[in-house]
């Protein structure tokens, strides 16, 4: 069957869009302007029956599936139970299992504690609240290129102006940010990257003053940028020697996604507070803050919280999707992935750029520091049917997240509309 039946957007979803702009704040964006009415594994179907392929799983999120059967089991079950009760008024096994799970799954043996929220953004927040709090500093150091969120705070942690910070300050204090390692640009080994990250927080932060460094072990927004080896290890190292909280943003990186549960996990590096929050729950809205036990349980009773965090429903989702990544095995499908698309998508680029990431979290950037390419490109594949996404602080790198389930076939024929799209954008 031919995947699409008009062009893109067909014309149902024209008439929604001519809805949308009616109600709907014009500040909210959308990269490709289609209505979906349903999804399978590797494709959306849109209101106009077109078969879109999927490379960007809701920005990491869906990689269990979408819908992911026992995902959907679990949430019917639940939401004939009961809903909602706020966890901290009358708490349920639900929220104590996922806090279980996250405290075996994530990095390091030692002794750890969970608490759950909605968001990522509410994550990053949090994490940061526990580390003033067992610190007793003030000072954030965060990185070049890092995105952590939209709120007050995780506008100050996030690099990128437009479209997240533009226009909203002032942001919160005692923020500072520091270089990251940016192998393509940069050229240094890890240990020189984070030499030169360390020197510069120790003159112009202070460690005595630093509470936590917060970092992304692959940046995501920012363009996928994964550090030389070395860069995070040394970081660590240097954590742990001077009394600072090393927070790994695993908000995007977390559960499969790279190959392993966590991309901390490639080069051995175990933080003191994880964060999660995207591909956790198989579309339903749940973050986490994971850490030693001592740091998570210094804060006093109420510290952290909140309505909906820890939500039942959500928290049912997230057990029907971990249990899917280990039924699945999906950290070794996102390897695959990887074995698969990589090599294709760096002999389309022919050397104008670099093809980096891992897993199925591959990114190709362009070697022209603009827009216009990585714009070309996407907009070939949307037209073709095919769901990429874009990102880099100079907005010329495209990023691929498809479903860690997505069917052999589908991966192959998303790829080779990209390596098309690559070939003809860059050519131009």
């Amino acid at each position: 069957m031919t995947r699409l039946r008009t062009q893109i957007p067909g014309p149902r979803s024209q008439e929604l869009t001519a809805r949308r702009k009616g109600a709907v704040s014009a500040a909210v964006g959308s990269t490709l302007p289609v209505f979906i009415d349903h999804a399978e594994d590797g494709l959306l179907v849109d209101v106009d029956g077109n078969r879109l392929i999927d490379l960007g799983s809701g920005i990491a999120v869906t990689g269990v599936g979408n819908p992911a059967p026992r995902v959907a089991e679990a949430v019917h079950r639940q939401i004939d139970r009961f809903s909602h009760t706020c966890f901290m008024v009358t708490p349920y096994e639900g929220y104590v299992e996922v806090c279980e799970r996250l405290n075996d799954l994530t990095p390091g043996a030692h002794e750890k504690r969970s608490a759950l929220f909605n968001s990522g953004a509410e994550a990053v927040e949090n994490a940061v609240k526990v580390a003033r709090h067992a610190t007793g500093r003030q000072a954030v150091v965060v990185f070049d290129h890092g995105y952590h969120g939209r709120t007050n705070l995780t506008m100050a942690l996030t690099a990128k102006n437009m479209p997240y910070k533009h226009g909203f300050g002032p942001f919160a204090p005692e923020v500072y940010r520091v270089p990251a390692s940016y192998p393509l640009r940069d050229g240094l080994t890890g240990e020189q990257a984070a030499a030169r990250a360390v020197e510069a927080i120790e003159k112009q932060v202070g460690a005595d003053d630093t509470a936590c460094v917060v970092i992304e072990p692959i940046q995501g927004e920012g363009g996928f940028i994964v550090p030389a080896p070395g860069f995070l290890p040394a970081l660590a190292a240097w954590c742990r020697e001077r009394g600072v909280v090393l927070v790994a943003d695993e908000i995007q990186t977390g559960f499969c996604r790279t190959g392993s549960w966590f991309a901390s996990d490639h080069e051995g590096v175990v933080p003191d507070l994880v964060t999660t929050a995207k591909g956790i729950a198989g579309g339903l809205p749940l973050a986490g803050v994971t850490g030693r036990a001592d740091l998570m349980d210094a804060v006093h009773v109420g510290g952290l919280g909140g309505t909906y965090g820890g939500n039942p429903v959500a928290c049912a989702a997230a057990l029907g999707a971990i249990d899917t990544m280990v039924d699945k095995d999906l950290n070794a499908a996102a390897r695959r992935i990887e074995e698969f698309a990589a090599p294709r998508l760096r002999a389309a680029l022919g050397g104008r750029g670099e093809v980096r990431g891992r897993g199925a979290m591959l990114a190709v950037e362009f070697a022209e520091r603009t827009p216009a390419v990585a714009g070309r490109v996407a907009a070939a594949c949307h037209a073709a049917g095919v769901v990429v996404l874009t990102c880099g602080t100079s907005g010329n790198v495209l990023r691929l997240l498809p479903p860690l389930v997505i069917p052999d076939d589908l991966l192959a024929e998303g790829v080779a509309v990209l390596e098309r799209a690559i070939t003809e954008g860059v050519a131009r």
